[in-house]
């Protein structure tokens, strides 16, 4: 299982965010993702770290597609693929309605509905193929002349049965949270990898992300996590989640605890079929090193 951490979101500075890449290039971790929050752009910032940071593999965690045209954001996964030397990762996801509708002003009605339409056209875009399709909540016409840039992975936020099926059918993968091992082998690798099968893909990408802390103190940390991330658990497709596993709230997703504790709650979704795991460090500043030594120790271990 590839390890690698997910650029903490509360670094302010767009200098922070890449030096957030440059702390898990040094960990020699496989990966640094970029939340997309309403704050820097989330691929710029992956494209400008790849081309400075060497040696570590870069991605969008998630970017939301209804506010972005698929040709658009074709165009610029394409540059940030050919900008890394081919380490990017684009992931999408619809978002939540609360955002895609009370920010942004579009309707969310049937969201997997969408992402089926929308991956349909940005996939043979990120392979360098034109497209034409008109449908019910996407249109796109044309193709993007980007000579070398290669193809980068798509990787798709998908938790439910429905968005599971369409990532293993047009995808190279998911990206996961909120969800512990047991769900992991029992419902999301499962369903994906069924679907990809079926669709003649190759096995998918299997990416959790999970907050992670090295602590004397896991009471505080959870309670921490709470204050700041608990209102996720009221968000439909988060609980939804959620209530399949038997959990009350986000904090019981989160791994904290001494080192032999948290190597054991990563290793156990390497054992559930996780291809990756996106550690998010939280904690004190002592904390946070102490999880991305322990990360870098798993590592090096394989």
């Amino acid at each position: 299982m590839r390890i690698g951490t997910l650029v903490n979101p509360e670094r302010p500075g767009l200098d922070d965010l890449l030096d957030g890449v440059r702390d898990a290039a040094r960990a020699g971790l496989d990966s640094a993702f970029l939340p997309q929050l309403a704050s820097w752009d989330a691929i710029t910032v992956a494209a400008l770290a790849g081309a400075r940071v060497p040696g570590i593999d870069v991605g969008t965690s998630i970017v939301p597609t209804y506010p972005r045209h698929a040709i658009a954001l074709a165009g610029q996964a394409l540059t940030a693929h050919a900008a890394t030397g081919g380490r990017f990762t684009l992931g999408v996801g619809p978002g939540h309605k609360p955002v895609i509708e009370g920010v942004f002003g579009h309707s969310y009605d049937r969201p997997a509905d969408h992402i089926r339409e929308y991956l349909t056209v940005l996939g043979p875009l990120l392979r360098g193929e034109g497209v034409e399709h008109r449908g019910r909540t996407v249109t796109a016409v044309g193709t993007l002349d980007t000579p070398g840039a290669g193809t980068p992975d798509l990787l798709l936020a998908a938790l439910g049965p429905r968005m599971l099926r369409v990532a293993g059918e047009l995808a190279d993968g998911v990206v996961v949270v909120w969800t512990g091992p047991d769900a992991i082998a029992e419902h999301i690798r499962p369903t994906v990898t069924e679907a990809a099968a079926a669709a003649g893909r190759p096995a998918p990408r299997i990416v959790v992300t999970a907050i992670v802390s090295v602590t004397a103190d896991p009471a505080r940390v959870l309670r921490e996590v709470g204050q700041r991330l608990g209102f996720a658990g009221e968000l439909p497709a988060y609980r939804a989640q959620l209530d399949r596993q038997g959990k009350k709230g986000v904090v019981e997703t989160v791994i904290a605890g001494d080192e032999e504790t948290v190597a054991r709650g990563i290793r156990r979704y390497a054992e559930a079929g996780a291809t990756e795991l996106t550690a998010s460090l939280t904690g004190t500043a002592e904390e946070r090193a102490a999880t991305l030594a322990l990360l870098s120790a798993l590592r090096r271990e394989g």
